[in-house]
């Protein structure tokens, strides 16, 4: 599933990186722990944190995350947003807490992945 279909479904608002919203998400991952996402995270990873500083933009480039979504209400710093659109990083944004957004994400993934095994 695409960038697009993710922010068109859970209404969620696009910083930057609108050419780059057909990357698609292979899986996503939830923490605010730079350290640990850059252990931990995959490529193709859709972010899930609260961060809003450039190191974010640093740790989605390292692990060629799919993009990040700031969640309960953040919005990017102003060099956050000047590092993503140079990095071409999608950062979005919502209202949601990353575990509400991390489940709504998960299922329309799961959802994709059942309909994909089922046609072909």
């Amino acid at each position: 599933m695409d960038l697009e279909t993710i922010a068109t479904c859970l209404n969620l608002k696009v910083f930057s990186g609108f050419d780059q919203l057909k990357t698609e998400v292979l899986d996503g991952y939830t923490g605010d722990l730079l350290s640990d996402v850059m252990a931990n995270s995959k490529e193709g990873d859709l972010w899930m944190t609260r961060q809003v500083h450039q190191n974010i933009i640093a740790v989605a480039s390292l692990k060629d995350h799919a993009g990040i979504i700031m969640v309960q209400g953040a919005e990017p710093a102003k060099d956050t947003l000047e590092k993503a659109l140079k990095e071409n990083i999608p950062v979005m944004g919502t209202d949601l807490s990353g575990f509400e957004i991390a489940g709504r994400i998960y299922n329309l993934l799961k959802e994709k992945q059942d309909i994909t095994r089922i046609d072909p």
